[in-house]
């Protein structure tokens, strides 16, 4: 059994009511609990509340693999009865689990709070990437259109021309760069088709996007950045539109991973559901961060005849350009926030490979959406970008430190010597 927290367009179109339901993996619905309408962070802390079986207030880690099945004789539903009954499979207590491979309680509590966030029924997987080849093994497309994006969903799949029963697939904002797309627009293109809309929104978590609300089918996350946050987790998430067709998906997708064993670990569901208490604030304090290293960086670089030596000067003498995930469109997208990831490019390889060496704040890593600011030369790990090319993950620092971190860097290399 699951449980899964779906939420609903009610009279009002701002908001949202929160129905708690008993859905067998193969069944739909068939009780709803009605709650009153609660906020990102009240939902991050108490959607998972109905599975509370112990007192613990921190939810405990369990590392069963195999569960007892119930001791009333009456809830022991055999398994081709649940699989053509969804009433019958409903009988069994939304806590009980079988065997880890088909659920256990950890990472059901983990996606019982991602489906609430999200706005559809969610599914863990061991990685982000495993996640996409579930997806992609479920829809079959002949062709996939794929742009700029993570090399690691372009390691996935091939692009080619689109038609009906194909895939777009569609990072916003997009790795490395930041920058944002028009989600509503590619709905637009692949409907038109008659192909799938799947929106990659890693880079911008529950609070900063809502794919849904724009026309995506289906929505990625690589659960690694910031629904773990703390750079310690391992995970990729499928959220289903809550219709008939995504609950069918759903279900499939359930099979699938129940035979391909795809599922997400004890512990990194644990930390996960940990992570997640946090994923707002910390969010929304990435996002305020980087709005406003970019529009320090922006400022210095639009400065005019800057005095030598002068943090204008020093920016303007090693930086090229910045890439973020900005504009006046994006605002409606977008209403809480940008994306905290942007990059910078040098003005020469040099100086890219020089600059994390010079900072004390960022730490030269690859990854992202962690609580510590991260800076990757990304040419280390992605063979596809502008060598001089720097993506930055902010975290939660005090921002006017890794302003200071980064003056102290630009000034460093200003006076650098050439080769």
């Amino acid at each position: 059994m699951s449980i899964i927290i779906t939420i609903i367009p009610s009279i009002t179109p701002l908001h949202y009511i929160t129905f708690i339901s008993m859905v067998s993996p193969f069944g739909l619905p068939r009780t709803t609990i009605t709650m009153a309408h609660p906020g990102t962070s009240t939902r991050s802390l108490h959607a998972d509340d109905v599975l509370n079986i112990v007192s613990d207030v921190a939810p405990p880690l369990h590392v069963a693999t195999t569960f007892r099945y119930p001791s009333d004789p009456n809830l022991l539903v055999p398994a081709a009865d649940a699989d053509a009954d969804a009433d019958a499979a409903a009988t069994t207590s939304p806590t009980s689990h079988i065997y880890s491979r088909m659920s256990a309680p950890t990472p059901t509590r983990y996606e019982t709070i991602l489906s609430s966030l999200l706005h559809g029924h969610a599914l863990s997987y061991s990685s982000g990437l495993s996640a996409l080849h579930a997806l992609l093994t479920l829809l079959n497309p002949r062709s996939i259109s794929i742009g700029e994006g993570y090399h690691g969903c372009h390691g996935s799949c091939a692009p080619e021309d689109l038609g009906p029963g194909d895939v777009i697939l569609l990072e916003t904002p997009v790795n490395p760069k930041g920058t944002a797309f028009d989600i509503e627009y590619f709905a637009g293109k692949a409907h038109a088709r008659g192909a799938v809309l799947v929106v990659d929104g890693t880079f911008a978590p529950p609070g900063l996007q809502e794919p849904f609300a724009f026309g995506a089918d289906v929505v990625l996350h690589l659960g690694t950045k910031y629904f773990g946050g703390h750079s310690d987790l391992l995970s990729g998430v499928l959220v289903c539109r809550d219709d008939d067709v995504g609950r069918g998906w759903y279900r499939q997708l359930f099979e699938d991973r129940v035979f391909l064993g795809s599922v997400m670990g004890n512990m990194e569901a644990w930390l996960g559901v940990r992570s997640l208490r946090t994923l707002e604030v910390r969010v929304q304090r990435q996002s305020g961060n980087a709005a406003r290293l970019v529009e320090w960086l922006d400022s210095a670089l639009r400065a005019e005849g800057p005095v030598a030596g002068s943090v204008e000067a020093n920016v303007q003498a090693v930086l090229e350009e910045y890439s973020a995930g900005w504009g006046e469109w994006l605002r409606r997208q977008m209403p809480n926030g940008f994306g905290p990831v942007f990059a910078i490019t040098m003005r020469t390889e040099r100086l890219a490979r020089f600059l994390p060496g010079k900072l004390h704040f960022f730490q030269h890593a690859t990854s992202l959406g962690g609580v510590e600011s991260l800076i990757e030369w990304r040419t280390l790990s992605d063979r596809m970008v502008d060598r001089r090319l720097l993506r930055i993950s902010v975290g939660l620092e005090n921002w006017e430190d890794l302003r200071a971190d980064l003056e102290g860097a630009f000034a460093e290399l200003a006076v650098m010597p050439e080769e």
